[in-house]
């Protein structure tokens, strides 16, 4: 069932929630891979009513940014999540979302200022402000959100507590390639060399948690570990950077707490995004798997 109007999936999620279901919620930008689905089946888990947002938010893309060229493919994301048992797409065009005189924006604070922050100004207001008019939309539920986008959890996690949001986060862990390359639909941008190169992500995360496990504590030397298997293969390197999990804070001593290797970079033209979360992510997950057969 594909829902265009606001108020029309408003009345669904109400009726369902009247029914005595429980509603999930997983929004996306669409142009959906394997990654996505996972979220889907996660969120059935949760829920008996689920509900894919499939749209792409202008307000998060900057004047220099992908938004025009952004891959969509809305009939082949709705036979996708066909085959997952997706009870609703919702599929608004952006004058539903935004409409004439709208003027309101979700500020953001601190979580916001490291990483992506300083490369995409404005990027997460857009993004807290299209997630909050979502979860006004949908109302009470389950919304799972994928771990590779770490800051933007954080900070629509911070956002769900400070306005009291009647929406339970859940944050799935990120889904892989067999060779390791984090999920993306930007993945579609990469040519088949610049697809190898971008092995130098998970290799970099790899690095730093081989160290870890060894016992390194200093984030500064383990950052320069992953920086050094990324610098193979990116073009350009916004940044590699291990932050407290929570906080988003470097670590003035050694680490005693839970600690994220972030990680973005160009590759070609297609910025790449990858975490791990020292400690508590599998470091399996890191290792290319052998062919199954």
């Amino acid at each position: 069932m594909i829902v265009r109007g606001v108020g029309e999936l408003r009345v669904l999620c109400n009726d369902a929630r009247a029914a005595g279901k429980r509603v999930g919620f997983v929004p996306t930008m669409g142009a959906l891979h394997d990654g996505h689905l996972a979220l889907v089946r996660c969120a059935r888990e949760a829920a008996d009513f689920v509900v894919v947002s499939i749209f792409v938010n202008p307000t998060q893309f900057g004047p220099n940014e992908d938004f025009a060229r952004y891959p969509r493919d809305l009939d082949g994301d709705v036979n996708k999540l066909a085959k997952v048992a997706a009870s609703a797409v919702f599929a608004p065009e952006a004058g539903a979302m935004y409409p004439p005189g709208e003027e309101t924006r979700v500020r953001v604070g601190a979580l916001a200022e490291p990483l992506c922050g300083p490369f995409r100004p404005g990027h997460f207001e857009g993004v807290a402000t299209v997630v909050a008019k979502l979860f006004a939309i949908v109302g009470p539920c389950a919304a799972v959100f994928g771990r590779k986008d770490y800051q933007q959890l954080a900070i629509i996690r911070r956002m769900t507590t400070d306005l009291f949001l009647p929406v339970a986060l859940v944050g799935h862990p990120i889904v892989r390639e067999a060779d390791g390359l984090a999920m993306s639909s930007r993945n579609a941008y990469l040519s088949a060399e610049e697809r190898a190169r971008a092995l130098s992500l998970s290799r970099g995360l790899r690095a730093a948690q081989t160290a870890f496990a060894k016992g390194e504590r200093d984030a500064a030397s383990l950052e320069r570990l992953a920086r050094a298997e990324v610098e193979r293969g990116a073009d350009t390197i916004d940044y590699v950077s291990v932050l407290d999990a929570d906080s988003l804070a470097r670590f003035s001593s050694p680490i005693e707490r839970g600690a994220v290797v972030a990680i973005a970079c160009r590759v070609g033209k297609t910025r790449l995004i990858d975490n791990f979360v020292l400690g508590e992510d599998d470091p399996a997950s890191l290792a290319p798997r052998a062919p199954v057969g």
